[in-house]
This record gives C-alpha cells, sequence and structure tokens, in this order.
C-alpha cells in the first residue's frame, strides 16, 4: 500500500511518500512560497534532489506538482498516480470532537471548520490542503489525523482551566495540547524499547524543539501536557513566552496601548528565548551566545532548563510516580547537554544519565545511569510515518 502525507501550511505544503509493506519512504519534498510566486524540492533517496522555482497559485497546484514529481521518469517512485492509494493529512485542532484519527468527509470538514477559531493560523492551511487532495485525487481515501486527539483521554482536572464555568460550555475554553502525534509515537516505543506494555507504564515524553511541550502518559493514555488551549502554554520556547501570570496580558495592553490580540502575538512571535537572549529564538544560537559569555543567553537557556524541569517533577507528581523519561524533537533529539542539564538535580526521583550513553546523535537509545530507578531515552519522532500508519489502518 502507498500512502502520501501531507503537512499544508498557509503557503507551503509538506509531504512524504510512503511503501506500508516496509514503512519505507520513497520520496520527500515541500512546496513553498503558494500564492506567492512558488518554489519546489523533490527528494529520492539515492537521486540528486529536484530543485526549481516554479508557479504555485494555490495548493491544487502544489498537489498536482507533487503527484507529477512522483510519476516524474526520472525523480518518480511510482508509475502512475493509480498508485497512491491514501492519502494521510495533519490537522492541527480537531477540539474535543475528535479522540482519534478520521476519513474525512462532509462531517469531518465542518468539524475543522468549527474549530477555526482555536486553531486560526493551522486549520484554514490544514483544510487547502484537504480540499487541494478531493481537487486532484477525488476517488482517493482521506484522513485526517490530528495533534490534538491523543490528548483528549485527559481527565477533567487536567483539562479544565478554573475560570467560569460558562465560558467552557459556551466557548469551548479548556486545554488541548497539541504534538499529540508525537507524543503517541514516541511513548508506544518507549514502551517497546522498555520491553513492557504501555498499559503498566507513567512515562513523561519530552518534545522539545521551537515548539516545545511535556505530556504525562499514564498506562498507555495522556494524563497530562503542557500545552493547553493554544500552543502558546507551557515551556519556554524559542519565540514563545510559555506560562506566565494571565494578568501580564492586561499590563503590557495598558501601559502600551497595545489590544489583547496585539500581546497575545507578541507572546508568541517575540518572546521566549529571543526575547531573553536578544540574540535569537533558535536554540543552537543562544547556546553559541551563552558559551561565549553572553550573560542574557544565559539567562535563557536557564529559563527553558528550569521550565522542563519543573515540569517533569510536576508530572511525576500527578502520575504518583514515573517509570521511564523521553526526549524527542529537534532540540531533544540532538542535544546532549539540554539532556544532561535537565536530569541534573532529578536524581532523588531517580532519574540519572549516563553522559557516555547521552553522547552523540541518531539512534534511539537508552541513556540511564547505571543504577537509575527511572529509564531515560532519547527517541526519534516520526509523526509521518505514525499519519501514515493510521491512514493505512482506516483506509486498507
Amino acid at each position: 500500500m502507498h500512502i502520501l502525507v501531507i503537512n499544508a501550511g498557509s503557503s507551503s505544503l509538506k509531504y512524504q511518500f510512503f511503501n506500508m509493506d516496509n514503512h519505507e519512504v520513497l520520496a520527500k519534498g515541500i512546496c513553498e512560497r503558494i500564492g506567492f510566486g512558488g518554489h519546489m524540492r523533490h527528494q529520492v533517496a539515492g537521486k540528486v534532489a529536484y530543485e526549481a522555482d516554479i508557479e504555485l497559485p494555490d495548493h491544487s497546484v502544489a498537489v498536482e506538482n507533487v503527484l507529477k514529481q512522483l510519476t516524474d521518469s526520472s525523480y518518480g517512485v511510482i508509475s502512475d498516480m493509480g498508485m497512491v492509494d491514501a492519502v494521510g493529512h495533519r490537522v492541527l485542532h480537531g477540539g474535543a470532537k475528535f479522540s482519534g484519527s478520521m476519513v474525512i468527509n462532509d462531517d469531518v470538514i465542518a468539524a475543522i471548520e468549527e474549530c477555526i477559531p482555536l486553531g486560526p493560523l493551522h486549520n484554514p492551511a490544514n483544510l487547502m490542503g484537504i480540499r487541494a487532495c478531493q481537487q486532484v485525487m477525488p476517488n482517493v481515501p482521506q484522513v485526517a489525523v490530528f495533534d490534538t486527539a491523543f490528548h483528549q483521554s485527559m481527565p477533567e482536572q487536567s483539562y479544565m482551566y478554573a475560570i467560569p464555568y460558562e465560558y467552557y460550555e459556551q466557548y469551548g475554553i479548556r486545554k488541548y495540547g497539541f504534538h499529540g502525534t508525537s507524543h503517541r509515537y514516541v511513548s508506544a516505543r518507549c514502551a517497546e524499547m522498555f520491553g513492557k506494555p504501555a498499559e503498566e507504564l507513567k512515562i513523561i515524553t519530552c518534545h522539545l524543539g521551537n515548539g516545545s511541550s511535556v505530556a504525562a502518559v499514564k498506562n498507555g493514555k495522556c494524563y497530562d501536557t503542557s500545552m493547553g488551549l493554544t500552543p502558546l502554554d507551557g515551556l519556554v520556547m524559542g519565540t514563545r513566552s510559555g506560562s506566565i501570570d494571565p494578568a501580564v496580558v492586561g499590563v503590557i495592553s495598558e501601559r502600551t496601548g497595545k489590544s489583547a490580540s496585539e500581546v497575545v502575538d507578541i507572546l508568541n512571535k517575540k518572546s521566549g528565548l529571543l526575547a531573553i537572549s536578544g540574540i535569537s529564538g533558535d536554540y543552537r544560537d543562544v547556546s553559541a551566545a551563552d558559551e561565549a559569555g553572553d550573560h542574557r543567553a544565559h539567562i535563557a537557556r536557564e529559563m527553558l532548563f528550569q521550565s522542563i524541569k519543573r515540569t517533569i517533577g510536576g508530572y511525576a507528581a500527578e502520575m504518583g510516580g514515573v517509570d521511564a523519561l523521553v526526549f524527542t524533537a529537534g532540540i531533544g533529539e540532538n542535544n546532549d547537554y539540554l539532556r544532561q542539564r535537565v536530569a541534573d538535580g532529578l536524581e532523588f526521583m531517580g532519574i540519572a544519565v549516563d553522559p557516555a550513553k547521552n553522547a552523540g546523535r541518531g539512534e534511539d537509545r537508552d541513556i540511564s545511569a547505571e543504577g537509575a530507578r527511572v529509564r531515560t531515552f532519547v527517541i526519534s519522532t516520526d509523526e509521518e510515518l505514525m499519519i501514515a500508519m493510521d491512514t493505512e489502518e482506516l483506509t486498507k
């Protein structure tokens, strides 16, 4: 079975094409600057990448070009588009409606549209990708895989906010969580490496990248997660503030004359590591400045470590213990210093990493120190494969 996985943004479309017989990625690429000219990069293993500026007025034309490259005599991996058996779409926000992936029909599209106020930047773009594929491949089944779905198992005390209850009833204001596909994948992989069923484990998964979140996974289900109504809540991130006193929004608004939405935009795009360091929202740039002696970069990095550590400790308390800790995503997988600093001081919980095992990058591994009661893992996340697997299961 061949499955195309689509992750559509407002002006971009990332894709991977899988052979599900062996989970091999046959091709992958990205269409960028959709509606603003257009650029495409298409990569097949073992071949020089195809890359060109091409006219991409909309997402439908982008999908047409993806299929053109997949079937191209030089860069293609299939003989014709009839070999695309199904398409899986990453969808940011499914609200409380979806606790799992869904075959797309009119009702699912309507529900995604209803969640636009909760995901105003992502859901419209995700819908553009879905409609483009429906237009170009009308008879191919499509599946929506929701970033929020894994977190719908949270108990009420984890997802409710202590605000007037009618705001929850009328507007759906509650914690939803994000990166759910990643947390689901790495927690399942962790259980496999641990050698026990996920239903018998308490796992804390740390998805650490430019956007970051932590999840408490108890007995195979999400018990709590750090992102909230939006991806702004939780940890210090590249350009996001993470958790702050809600009154900060009002104070900044009053002092600067900015509207609440303008302040929230600042908290999303001009805060986090970028704001504290004054250098960059990229962890690598902040780390280099810290190591060169920049004080603000040092504070920014320490704030990040502390926010991760605080969340790990809190989730261990919520679950009544922890069996495994997982680091994943760009920073989590590739930065041994961050992993060591987060683990430092958590020995009282049974968490300790071995410096030699912790060094390096690239493979899934157990980095626990000898005698540590809690096992610590580095696991490469694969959200696209998870989307492809869900799509296969629902359409096969």
